[in-house]
Formats: C-alpha cells, structure tokens, sequence
C-alpha cells in the first residue's frame, strides 16, 4: 500500500468508530460549554480578585479539555486491539514503523487542529459573558495561550497513544492518566514543589498563564518539556510494535 492509502485508511478507520469521534468532539463542545458556563456565573468575580490571571482564567476550561484529548489518543489507537484488528492491519500494511508513524501523525494532526480551534473559539465564547473584564486577542498572552492550547492537547493525545500502544489497553491508559491530571499532580505539587514543574500536565499549562510566576519554566520550555513526555511515549510505543508479538 502507498502512504496515501494508508492514511485514507487510518482516516477511515479513526473516523468510524464512536468513541473516538465522540471524544474528539467532546474536546470542542466540552470546552465550550465549561468556558461559558464559568464566565458566565464566576467569571467576573474571579476577575475581579487581586493578582487574577485573566489569561489563565479564559482559557480554564482547558484543564477539562485535556481528558478528552486523552481519551481521544487511547481510543484511536486501542480499536487495533479489539478483536484482534491489529493483525489485520499489520497483514495490509506490513511495515510496522510507517504504520506506526502514520496512525500516530493522524492522531497528532487531527487533535492539533481540533485544540487550535477549542482554543481560540472558547476563549471568544468566554469573553462575550465578562462584561467590562473582557479582554482581546491582543492582551500580552493571549495569542500565545490560544496556539500553545492546541499544541498541548495534541501533545497529551499523542502522549496518550504511545502509552496505549505499550499497554493495549484504552482502559489502562485512562485509568493512570486520567487520575494522574486530576488528582496526583496536584497532590505531587503541594508536596514536592519545584519538581512537579517537569511533571506533562503542569508544564505544558504553563503556556496558558499570562506569567510563569515562581515555576523555573517558561511557556515553551514547560510546552517542550511536555513534548518530551510525548515522544518518550511515542519512542515506547514504537519499539512495543516493532519488537512484540501482536
């Protein structure tokens, strides 16, 4: 098979199964209904607090997002586990690596896509409810934020994907990241300071706040710290299909 049908394939593949459709789009409507709600209701009192983040505030609803993209990594990539669907993919397309590299740049681009647009359409969705606390696209940050929003959460579903291709499992996957974001990197921060900084979550949202504040990292270098997850990720994924039995 040619890269092109490949890639039409894996399209096809991705695009027909619910869950991952599901999870994708839960990215964009998810966002939008949390952002509108918490502006609409919060969002001018927070504003109002001294020392507030009016940058990491419009793009708060992010921290939810980044489940979605989550599930969305794991789901594409665990349908090849179901029944066995990884053999036949691996019969069609005998070169695991271009396999490999192609689902996971599918994976990438789509959610890359979906997050620039959850980022920068939650963020005027928001602003409309804040009334004369509403701030523009040129507010130092802003711009920043909204494709730094994008990138974070396609590097979270990728992060997700590798760890998917490495487990087999979606369920696995979703049972340690998911508790991971929500929970245990806030407990991790509370106890172990600086460190937590390098954890995936923590610092690619650093890209998301209007100042770095007391973190050792800035808004890329935290972004390509999370990169770095990702590719440790993706690295294990790659030599798990490379190297095991399917």
């Amino acid at each position: 098979m040619t890269t092109t049908a490949i890639l039409r394939s894996e399209w096809i593949k991705m695009r027909s199964v619910r869950s991952v459709t599901g999870s994708l789009a839960a990215i964009l409507l998810a966002t939008l209904a949390i952002t509108i709600l918490a502006a609409a209701t919060i969002g001018k009192a927070e504003a109002e607090k001294d020392g507030a983040d009016l940058v990491f505030g419009a793009f708060y609803a992010l921290n939810f997002a980044q489940i979605a993209a989550i599930s969305f990594g794991a789901t594409a990539v665990s349908t090849e586990y179901v029944n066995d669907g990884i053999r036949i993919s691996l019969a069609a397309v005998p070169r695991r690596t271009l396999l490999f590299a192609i689902k996971m740049s599918l994976i990438g681009s789509t959610a890359l896509a979906v997050g620039l647009l959850t980022g920068f359409s939650s963020f005027l969705v928001g602003q409309l409810f804040m009334g004369d606390h509403a701030i523009g696209l040129g507010e130092p940050g802003v711009l920043r934020a909204a494709f730094g929003s994008g990138i974070y959460l396609a590097l979270m579903a990728l992060f997700a994907a590798g760890l998917t291709v490495i487990l087999r499992s979606a369920v696995a996957v979703l049972g340690l990241l998911i508790p991971f974001v929500l929970i245990v990197s806030f407990v991790v921060g509370d106890v172990a300071g600086g460190v937590a900084d390098y954890l995936p979550d923590r610092a690619g949202q650093l890209v998301l706040h209007q100042e770095a504040g007391s973190s050792s990292l800035g808004p890329w270098t935290g972004l390509a710290v999370t990169a770095g997850w990702a590719a440790a990720a993706l690295l294990g994924g790659w030599w798990a299909i490379r190297r095991r039995d399917v």
